[in-house]
């Protein structure tokens, strides 16, 4: 039986990440992904479905969703696997919490900050060259200069993550080591013994779990398996698609490799037909000139032919 809880659950990563009384934990962790950008002292978590004020949007349900004491908002998911129009999504997402930032009456517009964090189990396509595990994107002009610093997107490539202990450079890497390896460890490496992390790895402990948790837990396992179940079953549907129809298109590609070259044939044998039956014309035509008693070299000239050619014919 595992000793930790998967991270990438449902139930795991909000176990770890969105609980009122170990908030400082989710505190510890979006302050070292900011890097010094910024430094939050203290959180108030929000239901997490998050209802716009009119019915003609869609309602949105974020992992986790806080503010911080400034006001500013935080937006925390983790996404399992990569979908069509993602960053939209997070576009999206990030537009409730600018929304309900408008105030009744007079209001000058000035806006809290918004961030949006989302640690991935999977590499944008589009990053497929790319190393980096996490990514800071922000509205920029066309000098590369910051337009508006109040709308942040940072995506964090868990795959791209592959520090051994001996590696981690920082506590940000302390964060992302204990993400990636939790569920694989059977207890917790000595270097995490007086750091903040430590209390993350109490509260994975499966062992601990009360019977509803470890019900709920369960439960949540289960999707995720069949999840990386039918990921893997398309995967490998995919691979076998993509074989048939590179079989399909080698065929069609010999044919029309074949029509081409059956064409060029055909035009190359039409150009020698033409080409010989313009010769037998021309000697035809040589022959009724000399009856006529025309001349060999005038019979060359009209009819472009050989004269020594025509001397032998008619000799």
């Amino acid at each position: 039986m595992e000793t930790f809880i998967n991270p990438y659950t449902d139930f795991g990563f909000k176990k770890l990440f969105g609980e009122e009384k170990h908030k400082h934990l989710l505190i510890s962790f979006i302050n070292d992904l900011l890097d010094g950008a910024e430094q939050i002292v203290d959180l108030t978590l929000h239901n997490t479905e998050h209802l716009p004020d009119s019915t003609t949007y869609r309602k949105s349900v974020f992992d986790i969703y806080c503010t911080n004491e400034k006001g500013e908002h935080f937006i925390v998911e983790m996404q399992k696997t990569d979908q069509g129009y993602f960053k939209d999504r997070t576009v999206f997402y990030s537009t409730f919490p600018i929304q309900q930032q408008a105030k009744k009456g007079k209001w000058n517009f000035n806006l809290k900050a918004v961030y949006c964090i989302g640690i991935l189990d999977f590499v944008f396509s589009d990053h497929k060259n790319q190393k980096d595990v996490i990514h800071i994107a922000q509205i920029k002009d066309q000098h590369n200069q910051v337009f508006y610093d109040k709308l942040k997107f940072i995506y964090v490539e868990m795959p791209n993550f592959n520090k051994t202990l001996e590696q981690l450079n920082n506590h940000c890497d302390r964060w992302l080591y204990f993400i990636k390896n939790l569920n694989s460890l059977d207890q917790m490496p000595e270097l995490f013994t007086d750091d903040i992390i430590a209390e993350s790895f109490e509260l994975a402990r499966v062992a601990a779990f009360d019977p509803q948790e470890r019900a709920s837990y369960e439960s949540s396992l289960k999707d995720y398996r069949d999840l990386y179940s039918i990921l893997e079953t398309a995967d490998i549907k995919g691979v076998e698609k993509g074989i048939k129809k590179g079989r399909k298109e080698g065929r069609k590609e010999g044919r029309k490799e074949g029509r081409k070259e059956g064409r060029e044939e055909g035009r190359e044998e039409e150009r020698l037909f033409q080409k010989k039956k313009q010769y037998q014309e021309k000697l035809a035509s040589a022959q009724k000139m000399r009856q006529s008693g025309i001349s060999i070299p005038d019979i060359a000239r009209f009819t472009e032919l050989d004269e020594a050619e025509l001397n032998v014919l008619f000799e």
